[in-house]
């Protein structure tokens, strides 16, 4: 009986501790929902959720009929008009370079180069996510126009453009702040390539890695809705079937990875040729002294030469032909295929330079399709069935030339990866992607996007941590061991009093033998044991064994938030492998001047942030020219030089003095000059200035 007893009170404490544990679970999971909830979930953010939503629906259903006209066009022209006059191929590029200008002339007012994706990343880092629907409706239709006409450009980037546009809209129409309008622009910039490839994963990243160039949050969430109902939108219409149709490919061997680092290689060589005759071709089209508005017509001529007397396969968008060549069942050879590529860095390089819209993406994902077919047909030769096929090749090819050209690794790596749903052939596609991102890094830091915004004089900078105590860390403010008054366990009381009288500081760090760390001295424990004994001989006697360290790579914050609790002014900094090794020492003084420095800096930044946001709206460079006794302009008044009128002498720093300027300001030897002016009248302001207009 007592057994039994026994027994059932077992069961009863158990149960009782069951219950009490699940309600103490319970309680701890719910009330972490609740603070998540209110994090969150908050009427903003539910409301940014739908309007996410919103976003990338409207941009899937508009990619749709973008590339619906597109594809109807393209087709009519080289499906119906090339094939019962060939000779047209030669005029189709031409004529519509010629239609491009005259319709961005009439919508615009202006000849105007279409920036595409490089002007979203200006407007995302300079105007607050800020973009034009007039523009942007002229470079969409203009890339119809241009690409529907044979010219090689891509229709990726308008499909961002499509997306990005309807972000900013409905941002800045509904009154949202600054940077709720810039996730929206990222929200649509990933729905646009979702909706574009089907490919919802890589739209995200590409908006993260090129539009925003970082986020972090719950706004990830909702560039990841928006990219999702982007995709579902066009695929409602357009079909769900991926860009193109790849058989399943897989590493044959190890030893393959050599010949994917030599297809990296090669393929960042071709992403920086890439990069270096775009940029290169639109500098001789913008010298060149013609008509501008005729200049794309020009441009669409020479790109009809090339695809009549080398190949069509380069004129559009060249997705039929990246499928071919994906599929195995290419005609020509290896040497065929490299044609394609020099014919296509060419091509395209003579589109967007002379003045045509279009994109920049697709004629990557071309060239790396030609090249890594072409390098596996090479390969097949030399190494027979032991590797994989060509079309294995190409694919990785496309990867490796997108991220070498865009400079968006995970970009590169996932596209293809989307478009097999074969995990398969991931580990050569990093390898290569890799390879290919770092050597064209190295070899030209400007990427196909970022060339022109150099151009421009427009730098765009990374997010920074608006919490300047947690973008510190203690490795940076921290008073480092060489400079450090180091006192020894040993050491008689006389080297403490010293070491007060001859510094300000208020506190010592102490080691031992080897060098150790064995604590802290600080004036009040030295009074303090003076006042408690009689007669104390060594340092170590008085010193505070049980000190609080920190780290060199933790952040400010948390050093100041350890201080703070423990009412203590300085904390010891030691190695995380070795928490004995004595780094440096962290005092409240070391942290208020590390942020003041950082807020110096800080505030420079903006400075220069709000002077490149001035220059990108009037299309203006500030110059800084100081002048010498010697100069042509010491001694003349502002009216007497001449000056061009694309610049403007908009202020004179005379020592302490800042002067606003009238024509018969008087210019003197030590003025400093700031002047607002194009690009192009630069060197002839500063001959003025300097030596005359005549020398």
């Amino acid at each position: 009986m007592s057994l039994n007893i026994w027994r059932d009170g077992i069961h009863l404490d158990f149960m009782q501790t069951i219950q009490n544990g699940w309600r103490s679970v319970t309680e701890r999971v719910n009330n972490l929902f609740a603070r998540s909830y209110d994090r969150a979930w908050s009427l903003e953010s539910a409301l940014m959720l739908l309007v996410a939503i919103g976003v990338g629906t409207l941009t899937g259903f508009g990619v749709a009929l973008f590339r619906l006209t597109l594809d109807a066009l393209f087709k009519f022209n080289f499906g119906t008009v090339a094939e019962l006059m060939p000779w047209a191929v030669l005029a189709l590029p031409a004529l519509g370079g010629l239609i491009t200008a005259v319709w961005m002339r009439i919508v615009t007012r202006r000849f105007e180069t279409g920036l595409g994706v490089a002007g979203i990343m200006e407007a995302v880092a300079l105007h607050d996510g800020r973009i034009g629907l007039r523009g942007s409706i002229a470079r969409v239709i203009g890339a119809i126009l241009t690409i529907g006409f044979g010219g090689a450009s891509g229709p990726e980037d308008p499909s961002v453009q499509i997306g990005s546009t309807i972000g900013s809209l409905i941002g800045e129409r509904s009154k949202l702040a600054k940077q709720r309008v810039k996730t929206l622009v990222g929200c649509g910039a990933a729905a646009g390539l979702s909706a574009a490839f089907n490919a919802p994963i890589t739209g995200v990243f590409f908006s993260i890695e090129i539009i925003l160039g970082g986020i972090s949050g719950i706004s990830t969430a909702w560039i990841i809705l928006a990219a999702v109902a982007g995709s579902v939108a066009s695929q409602s219409i357009l079909g769900s079937a991926p860009a193109f149709q790849i058989p399943q490919y897989e590493l044959r061997t190890p030893w393959e990875l050599l010949l994917y680092l030599v297809l990296g290689i090669v393929a960042a060589l071709v992403a920086v040729a890439y990069v270096f005759l775009l940029e290169r071709i639109e500098a001789w089209f913008e010298a060149w002294k013609f008509t501008e508005w005729l200049k794309p017509a020009m441009g669409g001529l020479l790109v009809g030469l090339l695809g009549y007397f080398g190949s069509t396969a380069i004129l559009g968008p060249g997705y039929s032909s990246i499928g071919v060549v994906l599929e195995g069942s290419v005609s020509g050879g290896a040497f065929f295929l490299f044609s394609l590529v020099v014919l296509k860095l060419i091509a395209t390089p003579l589109t967007i330079g002379s003045g045509g819209q279009g994109g920049l993406f697709a004629p990557a994902l071309f060239l790396g399709a030609m090249l890594g077919a072409g390098f596996g047909m090479v390969a097949s030769t030399l190494f027979g069935s032991n590797i994989a096929p060509p079309p294995a090749y190409g694919l990785v090819g496309m990867g490796a030339v997108l991220a070498g050209a865009i400079r968006a690794p995970i970009t590169g790596l996932l596209l293809p990866f989307e478009m097999t749903h074969d995990y398969r052939i991931i580990l050569p596609l990093m390898f290569a992607v890799v390879v290919s991102t770092l050597l064209a890094q190295f070899l030209k830091p400007e990427s196909v996007y970022t060339f022109k915004l150099k151009q421009r004089g427009v730098a765009i900078q990374k997010p920074q941590d608006p919490n300047l105590m947690r973008a510190l860390t203690i490795e940076q403010a921290m008073t480092s061991f060489q400079d450090l008054i180091i006192l020894h366990v040993d050491d008689p009381i006389g080297r403490l009093t010293e070491a007060f009288e001859t510094s300000s500081n208020h506190g010592f760090l102490v080691s031992r033998v080897g060098g150790e760390l064995y604590g802290v001295v600080t004036m009040s424990d030295m009074t303090r044991r003076l006042a408690e004994h009689n007669k104390v001989e060594t340092i170590g006697e008085m010193t505070t064994q049980n000190v609080i360290t920190v780290y060199p790579d933790e952040t400010l914050e948390d050093a100041l938030r350890q201080m703070t609790v423990m009412d203590i002014g300085h904390l010891p900094v030691v190695e995380r492998r070795n928490p004995k090794r004595i780094l440096g020492l962290l005092r409240r003084g070391d942290i208020v001047r590390a942020y003041g420095s950082a807020m110096i800096e800080k505030q420079h930044r903006e400075h220069i942030h709000d002077r490149l946001r001035m220059q990108a709206v009037v299309r203006t460079e500030l110059m800084q020219v100081s002048l010498t006794e010697s100069d042509n302009a010491a001694g003349k008044r502002i009216r007497e030089l001449d000056l061009p009128q694309e610049c403007v002498i908009v202020a004179v720093q005379r020592g302490d003095q800042t002067i606003v300027p009238r024509g018969d300001t008087e210019l003197q030897s030590g003025d400093r000059l700031v002047a607002l002016g194009t690009p192009v009248v630069y060197s002839k302001f500063l001959q003025i200035l300097h030596t005359g207009p005549n020398t």
